[in-house]
């Protein structure tokens, strides 16, 4: 299983596509945690649906047996993510991150940074501008 961790941003579009590419490639399910603490979303038809209905379209257009699970709010999302982690035991995790100065470079911010850092599993950080 590919574990990632999903916000309705370009990184979080560019995990999603790096984890169901994994997991095409490798044959594997997807376990998409909506890390989002606005549940809605307004498509280019100016339509409103909610962020879990649409991860669950897309990733049904793909092909990739998935699930879809929204993190509980007034929780820390390094902290659910890595007790799906430890429950679960995902082959990989993948998060997006965003390009940042030389200075955030360093300092990815504190939920990508504990992921890194505390992950008992491969972490693979993809990049989005």
């Amino acid at each position: 299983m590919i574990l990632v961790g999903y916000i309705p941003t370009p990184q979080g579009e560019a995990a999603l596509a790096a984890a169901i590419g994994e997991a095409k490639a490798h044959d594997e399910s997807v376990l998409v945690i909506n890390m989002s603490r606005d549940d809605k979303l307004v498509d280019a038809h100016r339509a409103e649906s909610s962020t879990l209905d649409r991860l669950d379209r897309d990733l049904a257009e793909s092909g990739v047996a998935h699930e879809v699970r929204r993190i509980e709010h007034g929780t820390d999302p390094a902290d659910q993510i890595l007790s799906v982690i430890e429950d679960e035991g995902p082959r990989m995790l993948v998060i997006g991150i965003r390009h940042r100065s030389p200075v955030g470079k360093l300092l990815l911010g504190s939920t990508a940074q504990r992921l890194l850092l505390d992950a008992a599993c491969p972490v693979l950080a993809v990049k989005a501008d």
